[in-house]
């Protein structure tokens, strides 16, 4: 089933996972797969258990983020934090740090600065501006053009800073630290969310133009969420002490809840009968991900499947 989902460009395999594929020959390289504009499916609300990680993510960067003086900066820095539609990736990675046995606070810095990038990310792909295609979901707007682009510039650097801040030579964290912030760099740059802004922005342009890419949607969310996702899993991992073999099983686990995110909450793209089933099959493909862990610990973070059919 897995063969069937996933392709075998090794280029893409480079990029969709960011390390070297000689060490893990049995990662996914490419997506293809049929994706629906809407894939019915009965909504499930998020668990208490996610909704208490991503409320302690939450006061965990008001602390970081507060409205200080010089107004001008930190005012649009919280406004734009904080008015991005909630990702499960943050969560996801202080629930795979817990998964290999750490503890939340090792990970909370890991899951703020995924927030705040991803923030910077939506700002910049949302500037009002009115010769531009249209994206979804939309931020409410508080400030011009000119100021929310410069903001989301300055919130990328800004959540690298606060996860380096993590870094405590006393719990001999530094080398996670550091193994984070090249995980988050690849995920969140040229080949990981701006190459999926880019194919998102190219298909709308081609979509005015009466031209469409039936493959759009494969790049889009294998580099916007599955990606985001494979990345938040394994800094999780990373964070807590995990084994390389259980790094890659949460990478690979969270690329697929990813990619299962981007194709029922945002959808777009082709419209085939095998959408849902496509979707069933990477819920599978992802809990496989998860087998050799803690069975006592697996549900809940596999609950996030049913969190991410809303």
């Amino acid at each position: 089933m897995e063969q069937a989902l996933l392709g075998s460009n090794g280029r893409a395999a480079t990029t969709l996972f960011n390390v070297n594929p000689k060490s893990n020959p049995r990662r996914p390289s490419s997506v293809r797969m049929p994706v629906a504009t809407a894939v019915a499916k009965p909504c499930t609300r998020p668990s208490g258990r996610w909704e208490a990680i991503h409320a302690e993510i939450e006061a965990h960067l008001k602390k970081a983020i507060p409205v200080k003086p010089p107004p001008v900066v930190s005012e649009p820095m919280h406004h734009l934090t904080f008015a991005a539609p909630q990702s499960t990736a943050p969560a996801l990675c202080v629930a795979a740090c817990e998964l290999v046995g750490g503890g939340r606070d090792q990970a909370m810095p890991a899951a703020a600065a995924l927030h705040i990038i991803r923030a910077a990310a939506v700002a910049h792909e949302n500037l009002p501006l009115t010769d531009r295609p249209e994206i979804r979901p939309p931020v409410a707007h508080a400030f011009g053009p000119h100021v929310e682009l410069m903001t989301g510039d300055g919130m990328v650097p800004f959540g690298f800073e606060l996860l380096a801040g993590s870094d405590d030579p006393a719990r001999g964290n530094s080398e996670r630290v550091l193994r984070a912030i090249v995980e988050i760099t690849r995920a969140a740059g040229s080949q990981g969310t701006v190459y999926g802004q880019y194919h998102e922005v190219e298909y709308l342009l081609s979509r005015r133009r009466d031209r469409r890419d039936p493959e759009w949607a494969d790049h889009v969310w294998a580099k916007k969420e599955g990606e985001l996702h494979a990345c938040a899993a394994a800094c999780g991992a990373i964070l807590g002490g995990g084994t390389e073999e259980e790094i890659e099983g949460l990478r690979r686990y969270g690329f697929y809840v990813g990619m299962i995110r981007g194709m029922v909450v945002h959808g777009g793209g082709r419209r085939e009968d095998g959408a849902m089933k496509t979707v069933e099959d990477m819920k599978k493909l992802a809990l496989k991900a998860l087998h050799g862990f803690d069975e006592g610990k697996v549900e809940a973070v596999a609950s996030i499947l049913d969190a991410n059919m809303c």
